[in-house]
């Protein structure tokens, strides 16, 4: 009998020496999660028939260290989730392996290969749509007409009325100072629009002129400013219809200027924009923290397109794991609860990072030498029965 209580303390050391060595093997995978055998006891009723492996547990709640990449497509979770993939034959996977990009057709694939699964969005807009693949649309992004110019500065009260008059553009003798803002038309194309700034003989009165494009100027409201050096009226202009040719939408252009002042000293301006751009062709995609793929165009502009999903589990030790750092459910892990990053029970993302593995390289060596010293003390047991039957054989 003691033969076999040696040999089964023999075949689980194995076991246990197959599950460390897998360990020491997987320190450098990312997202890769540590596994533990635990031994146990067998009987025959009270008799006592040795040794086996009766589980394996997994240290999925263990976080690994982070790998600062600095690759935007790259994300490590901090705390609970896993990302969820899909592979070619539509099974879904979790994994804690953020390393991401798009395919030839735009769609968001992990290392591997597998589909990305989240909720795609439409352009412009926050609404998430169904649960599935995320597509990075790969055509240009539409052009969008201007509609506003936010122009913020300070306009010097020690301003004298120009010495020429009237208003001319070309002759910089009348006028005080002017700003160019660029606008786009409905189909991209840049557009100037000048605004002339005169000192009024009035106190605390600024005369406005435009031209656009260099063609012919016209007059804005006044802008009339209080003794305090606040502007009191208007806070917007409105530029009239700015008629284009031959195919672009007419332009409808409000200038705000609301924040504007005349205080004494030098004329400044802080703000100058507009909210309108040209068309752009997609030149990346990069993941924002809260889980959002982001594209960017070459024309500046930058659009959700879909936002990464993460599952959680009621019982996460029980996943089942398989080949590329993955993961599948089991009938003990209970179904995927999806959230987005930083909701429910998932953890927040780190972007431009990787998890790395969470095995633990001292107590994986400590393990490998007590399961060295008891492989060694059952191999005596065998070897110590072998001497006694010889014995006894001789003895007979």
């Amino acid at each position: 009998m003691s033969f076999e209580i040696a040999l089964s303390g023999i075949n689980a050391i194995n076991t246990s020496l197959d599950t460390i060595s897998n360990n020491i093997a997987n320190s450098g995978t990312f997202g890769f999660k540590a596994s533990r055998a635990n031994f146990s006891s067998m009987y025959a009723g009270t008799q006592p028939i040795g040794a086996q492996v009766g589980s394996l547990t997994q240290s999925i709640d263990v976080g690994g260290g982070v790998l600062t990449t600095g690759r935007a497509m790259d994300a490590s979770i901090q705390g609970r989730g896993f990302f969820v993939t899909k592979d070619s034959a539509g099974a879904l996977l979790y994994t804690r392996v953020g390393i991401f990009s798009t395919d030839k057709n735009g769609a968001l694939v992990d290392a591997s290969g597998r589909k990305v699964q989240g909720y795609p969005m439409v352009p412009g807009t926050t609404t998430l749509g169904a649960f599935g693949d995320i597509t990075v649309p790969t055509g240009q992004v539409p052009a969008q007409a201007s509609t506003q110019i936010k122009y913020v500065g300070n306009l010097s009260s020690d301003w004298t009325v120009p010495a020429v008059a009237p208003f001319a553009p070309a002759d910089p003798l009348s006028y005080n100072s002017s700003m160019v803002s660029v606008v786009y038309d409905s189909l991209g194309a840049q557009h100037t629009v000048t605004q002339y700034f005169v000192k009024s003989a009035t106190p605390g009165q600024i005369d406005v002129h435009y031209t656009v494009d260099g063609g012919a100027p016209a007059a804005l409201p006044n802008l009339t400013f209080g003794p305090d050096g606040q502007l009191t009226s208007p806070a917007s202009a409105t530029v009239p219809v700015i008629t284009l040719m031959p195919a672009a939408q007419d332009l409808n252009i409000t200038i705000n200027y609301a924040g504007t002042t005349q205080y004494a000293g030098d004329t400044t301006t802080t703000v100058n924009s507009t909210d309108g751009y040209a068309s752009g062709t997609l030149t990346g995609v990069e993941l924002a923290k809260d889980g959002s793929v982001v594209a960017q165009y070459s024309n500046g502009q930058k659009q959700s397109v879909g936002k990464i999903a993460l599952a959680t589990f009621p019982n996460e030790s029980a996943l089942t794991a398989v080949s590329d750092t993955s993961w599948t459910t089991s009938v003990g892990s209970g179904n995927a609860l999806y959230f987005t990053p930083g909701t429910g029970m998932t953890g927040d993302l780190t972007v431009g990072a990787i998890e790395q593995s969470n095995v633990d390289m001292t107590s994986e060596l400590v393990s490998l030498m007590s399961s060295q010293r008891n492989y060694q003390a059952n191999t005596k047991v065998i070897s110590t029965e072998n001497e006694m039957m010889q014995s006894l054989m001789q003895a007979i």
